[in-house]
């Protein structure tokens, strides 16, 4: 079977009308993995974060943004429709993930915006805390924190899920964006927003996904509850719930190898989420658009309602 209908459809743009079972890549994909953190170019096949297909018209004009996760997947995504839509960014991503992260730094750069590059493990308390610091050193203030850089491994036994896997989820997942949230709240001014990635595994939860799952319900919650105690500063707080997306994280020990070929398969649509169909929805609720929204979980699932 062919792993991809993708060179059979022209998309310009995410305005560009289509047929969404087609748009995209659908399984099956080709067997593959990778060692951890993974990059996009081992991914097969390629994942589309926007490069050439989204285009932006000003709606974040002069906001200054953090992103996690900022070199591959649905955190390159958002960096780079922030900036086709005139954010300065600051990209945070781990130190192996550089060669990714410079490719984000050309796109943004050629849009005429500023991009930062802040390489570190949100696992570091300190680092968090610093993170936020220079970021509104290097930008002159933050008004976008978006939180999407996350650990998923996947286990099949309980029995296999060590304290120190458990422990690094955890770590990365939530302590990383309480940390990130209460040293950005300070900097922040009334029209700020706060964008948080949670999941579908918050409400369906699989299986082999016993640390991450309780991670993603943990940011719900926390999103949720955030979101009245600041919405008094005028600063709003909003999470994603991405259901299967084709980042680098699934091939890199997010799933188990065998599910590869089929993933995304189990959604209605067929097919796995690009991150390029996520980042609309985090330029949403950065910008103004959204200003009657907080508290509230956005789901892009393919087709899985969250409750």
């Amino acid at each position: 079977m062919e792993c991809s209908r993708r060179d059979q459809v022209t998309t310009e743009n995410q305005y560009t009308m289509q047929n969404p079972l087609t748009q995209y890549p659908q399984p099956e994909f080709p067997n593959q993995t990778q060692t951890a953190p993974g990059s996009v170019h081992q991914l097969q096949p390629a994942a589309d974060h926007g490069e050439t297909s989204y285009k932006g018209f000003g709606r974040l004009a002069g906001r200054k943004a953090l992103v996690t996760g900022a070199d591959s997947g649905i955190g390159r995504a958002a960096a780079i429709a922030y900036a086709r839509e005139g954010a300065d960014v600051v990209l945070n991503y781990l130190a192996e993930e550089e060669a990714d992260a410079q490719e984000v730094v050309r796109l943004i750069e050629a849009e005429g915006r500023k991009a930062i590059c802040i390489p570190g493990d949100l696992k570091d308390e300190s680092f968090c805390r610093s993170l936020v610091s220079k970021a509104v050193d290097a930008l002159g203030g933050l008004d976008i924190l978006t939180n999407v850089a996350g650990k998923q491994t996947a286990q099949k036994d309980i029995a296999e899920l060590t304290t120190e896997q458990f422990d690094a989820t955890f770590k990365t997942n939530v302590y990383a964006m309480f940390w990130l949230c209460q040293a950005a709240l300070p900097h922040m001014p009334s029209g700020a927003t706060i964008i948080n990635t949670a999941s579908i595994q918050a409400y369906q939860p699989s299986e082999t996904l016993l640390d991450y799952a309780p991670t993603k319900s943990a940011i719900v919650a926390f999103t949720k509850a955030l979101a009245k105690q600041v919405i008094s500063k005028g600063i709003r707080v909003n999470a994603v719930a991405p259901g299967p997306f084709w980042t680098p994280l699934q091939p890199s020990g997010g799933q188990p190898p065998e599910k590869i070929p089929s993933f995304g398969s189990e959604t209605p649509m067929g097919r796995a989420g690009q991150p390029a169909e996520c980042a609309p929805i985090y330029v949403l609720l950065a910008s103004q658009e959204s200003s009657y929204i907080t508290g509230e979980v956005f789901g892009v699932t393919g087709g899985n309602p969250l409750p």
